[in-house]
C-alpha cells in the first residue's frame, strides 16, 4: 500500500430527521478531515429501505475524497462522524441518521478484521450502484484510470433501479467548505 494521500469512494446515507441537514454535516465533517479532501460529489437518491421495511425512505449520495488517512484511520473517522451525528446502531438495517460506508480504495483491496474493501454487498445495492455511477462520470472522475475498472463493471451491472427515484430537493453538500 503505497504512503500519502489515497482516493477513497464512500457512500453516504439517511432516513431519520432531516435527512439533508444530516447528509450535509456528514459532508462537512469528512471535508474537515486532516489531509482530506473532497474531490467529487454524486446526484442524490431517494430510497426505499432494503433488509428492515418499518422505517422511512433514505437519501444517498457518492463522494470521492483523497485522503492522508490510511483505510483504518478513516474507518475510524467515519464511525467518529456517524456518533457525532447521532447514529444508533440497534436494529440490523434499521433507521440512522446517517451512515458513511467506505466502498472502495485505489490501492484495491484492504481485508482487515472490521473493513472489508471494496465493500462486500455493494453490487447488490441500487443505492450504491446508481450514485456510483454518477459520481465515476463526475469530470474529476471520469478519466482517472484507477476507476476504469471500476467503470466497466457499474456498466456491466443489471441493477433494478426499482425503489430508487432521483432526489429534486436541496443539496447543500455540492460546494463543503471547510
Amino acid at each position: 500500500m503505497k504512503s500519502g494521500p489515497r482516493q477513497y469512494l464512500l457512500g453516504l446515507g439517511g432516513n431519520l430527521g432531516d435527512r439533508v441537514y444530516y447528509i450535509e454535516q456528514a459532508v462537512r465533517s469528512l471535508a474537515a478531515l486532516p489531509e482530506t479532501d473532497i474531490s467529487a460529489i454524486s446526484e442524490a437518491f431517494d430510497s426505499d429501505p432494503v433488509g428492515y421495511q418499518e422505517q422511512e425512505n433514505f437519501l444517498n449520495i457518492c463522494l470521492s475524497i483523497t485522503s492522508g488517512l490510511n483505510p483504518r484511520e478513516l474507518l475510524t473517522a467515519c464511525l467518529a462522524i456517524e456518533a457525532n451525528l447521532g447514529r444508533v446502531r440497534t436494529i440490523k438495517d434499521g433507521p440512522r441518521t446517517v451512515d458513511i460506508d467506505l466502498l472502495f480504495h485505489e490501492d484495491g483491496k484492504v481485508e482487515l478484521p472490521d473493513l472489508t474493501l471494496p465493500h462486500p454487498r455493494w453490487q447488490e445495492r441500487g443505492f450504491v450502484v446508481f450514485p456510483l455511477r454518477h459520481l465515476l462520470q463526475d469530470p474529476a472522475l471520469a478519466k482517472d484510470p484507477t476507476w476504469d475498472w471500476l467503470r466497466a463493471k457499474v456498466a456491466s451491472l443489471p441493477v433494478d433501479g426499482s425503489g430508487l427515484r432521483p432526489w429534486h430537493g436541496p443539496t447543500p453538500w455540492i460546494k463543503p467548505t471547510r
